[in-house]
């Protein structure tokens, strides 16, 4: 019997490519109206280029926010501080432009107003979840490794190890999978922004002894190709090189091309948007399938009608790797999960100012006690009442 192989890659950036930067400062905002008023609402999008950030979109809250505060700081933490990288924290302008939500929208998502009284979605659209037991996150390795490459890039610069790194950066891993069982790391790409202060040789050699192997280990072999910096200069990087907007990462928010995914990106969106907080309860559902051994595999698709409470379609597919039949997966999910939109915030406790944290290296697989839809409190209850 021949094997089957298959290729698999995923990519991720680090918090200073300048879509994360957008991110960053979207989820922010979100943050700190969060800190005081944990009814706000939030749709805040965010634009940069050289010299400029521009945060816009829809809010509802109680409290005052400086936005232009907001931005100089999650600029600053993430690295933008030195006027040399042509984007600094210091003097760049921002520009707000942001107006009171819809009213229309609104009353689909206020209790007690609108055709339907509970509290409904906030808008229609499909969320995906996904989990697998390939790794100990119960993700893809692919994109695990993505992520721990560029934080590992991130570490390196921030700590001093190598004081010509500058904040943009991002990974790219190819896995080789045979018979379906990851085996090997078959292509590796970092691009690290850097100064002028270093020549591509030392920046090589550098990435590939202290990000590259200690990530990968074992997983690299004498055949693993590896590309660092492949047009042999990123020395122009961050919103001057390439304009950033908020969400436009979306793959490398969630599993890195693997599973499925809606469309809908989650930064600066509050907790009501189900485009987030269904998103987030896709993916701890999955999990918890995956936890319970009712399946090595899983995606689940929750689809919503603004204003609606009950989400109008719930689709499961173990791929084939089921241990009971998938209707009866189906019927434990209904049975132990609500996926309303307040019974979600509430079960997830989402409404906490916990959101910058998300904004960069994924949403999933973290090991973050705030990220409470990683959870797999219901694996136990869900083995049980499968027989399994």
């Amino acid at each position: 019997m021949t094997d089957k192989i298959r290729l698999v890659t995923s990519e991720s950036v680090t918090e200073g490519h300048p879509d994360k930067i957008c991110d960053k400062i979207s989820d922010s905002i979100y943050d700190e109206m969060l800190k005081e008023d944990p009814s706000s609402r939030s749709a805040v999008e965010c634009f940069c280029t050289t010299g400029l950030v521009l945060v816009g979109g829809e809010i509802k809250t109680k409290t005052y926010i400086n936005i232009e505060q907001v931005v100089r700081n999650v600029l600053r933490e993430i690295g933008y501080d030195k006027q040399e990288y042509g984007f600094c924290c210091d003097d760049v302008g921002v520009i707000t432009t942001l107006h009171k939500q819809s009213p229309d929208i609104a009353q689909g998502v206020d209790e007690g107003v609108g055709e339907y009284k509970e509290q409904g979605a906030g808008d229609q659209g499909l969320m995906w979840g996904y989990a697998c037991d390939e790794t100990p996150e119960l993700m893809p390795l692919p994109i695990i490794l993505a992520h721990k490459l560029t934080k590992k890039l991130a570490e390196v610069r921030k700590n001093k190890t190598f004081t010509y790194l500058r904040p943009d950066g991002k990974s790219q891993v190819t896995v080789e999978y045979v018979n379906n069982k990851a085996k090997r790391v078959e292509t590796v790409v970092i691009a690290a922004h850097h100064s002028e202060n270093v020549s591509t040789k030392k920046l090589k050699k550098d990435i590939l002894n202290s990000v590259i192997k200690p990530v990968l280990g074992k997983l690299m072999d004498e055949k693993t190709k590896v590309y660092i910096n492949t047009t042999g200069r990123f020395v122009l990087g961050g919103p001057p090189a390439d304009t950033g907007l908020t969400g436009r990462k979306i793959i490398v928010d969630t599993y890195g091309g693997v599973g499925a995914h809606g469309g809908g990106c989650f930064s600066g969106k509050d907790v009501t948007k189900v485009d987030r907080s269904g998103a987030y309860m896709a993916r701890y559902v999955a999990k918890n399938i995956v936890a319970s051994t009712l399946a090595n595999k899983c995606q689940l698709q929750v689809a919503y009608a603004i204003g609606v409470v009950d989400p109008i379609g719930i689709y499961i597919d173990t791929f084939g790797t089921n241990k009971i039949p998938e209707d009866e997966i189906t019927k434990l999910v209904e049975k132990h999960f609500d996926f309303r939109p307040k019974a979600i915030i509430e079960k997830l406790n989402l409404r906490r100012p916990i959101y910058a944290k998300t904004a960069a290296y994924g949403h999933f697989g973290r090991n973050d006690k705030d990220f409470t839809w990683e959870k797999t409190d219901k694996a136990k209850i869900l083995k049980k009442e499968a027989g399994i």
